[in-house]
This record gives structure tokens, C-alpha cells and sequence, in this order.
């Protein structure tokens, strides 16, 4: 939790509660069905809930936008920003049904009302949204061609709609075809080593009937 603290100090006490909560949740849940690396589990709160407020960095969602997770897994980065951002709906989808039980368990147990989550496969529905979050699921074409429909056409947030995507790495090979992507190197907002090579990947997507 001290991690957390460091990075986002203006927490208020109902979010640093449930942020304190996630530990046990996921610790217990993982002894059951295996979402997260056995080496991870211990460091949760360093790779896997700082990394998905890495997105919260970048961009704060407002009062009443939608948020669709991608490939959320466990639920990241969609739970964490979820108790970020309790007025913004989030809708995580994952094609593992047990994973997304974990992920409605953790949110049950939370009391988060701005979470829904499916067994559901990118590119199978309509719903539009403000942002597509995801943790590198896939690469960025394969990624933009499942979700580009999702996007809603008005943007009401100082970033353009569009994706934003945790990577790490080079990915001037793979944003060669998106010259309007903006990477955001983690290591500006996080000192500690496992970021040295994560960014936030922005990529406006434009408005598909």
C-alpha cells in the first residue's frame, strides 16, 4: 500500500480501504484459480495495481465516462482504476470464464457498483466507449482492429477517444502504422526498476459506423 501512497497521496480513505482489501482478495482467490504468477503475487501492489494506475497518469477519466477493459485477466488495470475513478463505468471482458469469476468476486467483495464484468471475446459486441484500457493482450494492429468500433465518436476528455495500452519495450516496429500513437514512458511517473521499459500507449481511434 505504501506504494500507492507514494504515487497517489490524494487517495480518500473509502478508496486506501478497498485499495488495502485488493492484497487479501487476490491472494486468496490466486490459491484457487491461478490469475496472476506465483512470483507476482507478493509484489501485486508494484506490477500489477501501480502499473494499471500508470494509465491514470496519462489520463483521469471523468464523471460518467465508460471504460472498456480488454483481455482484463484478473481484473487489470480495470479494478484498480475502478476504485480510482468511482464515477466512471468500466466493463471488463475476458474470453476465461474463471477469470472473470475472480474478477466479479473481487468486485462483489469491494462493494464496486462501477464494475461489470463478462465472459466475453473483443469484437463480439457494439457497446461504445470512451477509452479501450488494456495490458498488452496483443499486438497494436491485431488490437485496433477488435476494439476500433467501440469507440464513441465525441471525445470529452483532454486525450482524443481512443485506446490506452500498457507495453513495455520497443514498439517502433509495431506503432509504425499509427503515426498519431503517444508513447508515455512510465519511468516519468514511477522510480522504481520494474518500469524502466513500461509506457502507456495512446492511440486516438476514429469513428467506425
Amino acid at each position: 500500500m505504501d506504494i500507492l501512497l507514494k504515487y497517489f497521496p490524494e487517495l480518500t480513505d473509502d478508496q486506501i480501504d478497498k485499495f488495502k482489501q485488493l492484497g487479501e482478495l487476490y491472494k486468496d482467490w490466486n490459491a484457487k484459480i491461478n490469475v496472476i504468477s506465483r512470483k507476482d503475487i507478493d509484489l501485486l501492489y508494484e506490477r500489477h495495481v501501480l502499473h494499471s494506475l500508470g494509465i491514470a497518469k496519462v489520463q483521469t477519466f471523468k464523471e460518467g465516462s465508460k471504460i472498456l477493459d480488454v483481455g482484463t485477466g484478473g481484473g487489470f488495470p480495470g479494478i484498480p482504476l475502478a476504485i480510482l475513478f468511482q464515477e466512471t463505468e468500466f466493463y471488463l471482458v475476458d474470453v476465461i470464464a474463471k477469470k472473470i469469476r475472480v474478477v466479479n468476486e473481487v468486485a462483489g467483495a469491494l462493494g464496486l457498483k462501477n464494475v461489470k464484468a463478462e465472459q466475453r471475446r473483443a469484437g463480439t459486441f457494439d457497446d461504445r466507449f470512451d477509452f479501450v484500457v488494456s495490458r498488452a493482450v496483443t499486438n497494436m494492429p491485431d488490437f485496433v482492429k477488435w476494439v476500433r468500433k467501440n469507440v464513441k465518436k465525441k471525445s470529452n476528455h483532454e486525450l482524443p477517444n481512443g485506446i490506452l495500452y500498457l507495453k513495455g519495450g520497443d514498439l517502433t516496429e509495431e506503432l509504425a502504422l499509427f503515426p498519431k500513437a503517444t508513447q508515455y514512458n512510465l519511468p516519468d511517473y514511477f522510480e522504481e526498476d520494474f518500469f524502466e521499459t513500461k509506457k502507456v500507449v495512446h492511440l486516438p481511434v476514429k469513428y467506425k459506423l
